[in-house]
């Protein structure tokens, strides 16, 4: 996918255009040992990497891709992040991390996460992300990106 600058705002071609009806994803993922302490469990400092494998995995299904997006000079930063733990993943768990993405409001995009173990629910969390340019100062969202319906 290439993106064009027109205006200043990245754009697609008609056939490169986002699936804005997508509005969340799952991904599975195995525990890694690396990724666990001493007891087995899954560190807490895992799940944030988690939750971006999940949100890159929804943008690449909305027709996007990162790396394309930053090559066109639009970034998203995590300017917020809340975790509640429900329950601990450990070593070897297939687990699921859905994601769901919630708000979009001017520069800001909010995305909530619930990490599954079978149909246990491990973990909720939430992001805020900013988009901004290579300069880190706050852009509007490409035309089109990112659209929740009905909010």
């Amino acid at each position: 996918m290439s993106l064009q600058r027109s205006n200043g705002r990245c754009v697609r071609t008609q056939a490169e255009q986002q699936h804005p009806s997508v509005q969340s994803a799952d991904v599975t993922i195995r525990v890694r040992y690396v990724e666990c302490d001493s007891f087995g469990v899954a560190h807490h400092s895992v799940y944030p990497i988690w939750f971006e494998i999940a949100r890159t995995e929804l943008l690449r299904q909305q027709g996007a891709a990162y790396r394309d997006l930053e090559a066109a000079g639009t970034c998203f930063v995590v300017t917020e992040m809340h975790l509640h733990y429900r329950g601990p993943a450990r070593y070897d768990d297939l687990i699921r991390v859905h994601v769901r993405q919630s708000r979009v409001k001017g520069v800001r995009i909010v995305h909530d996460y619930q990490v599954y173990r079978d149909d246990q629910l491990l973990v909720e969390g939430q992001t805020t992300l900013a988009c901004v340019d290579r300069a880190g100062k706050p852009q509007r969202m490409p035309a089109g990106m990112f659209q929740v319906p009905g909010v």
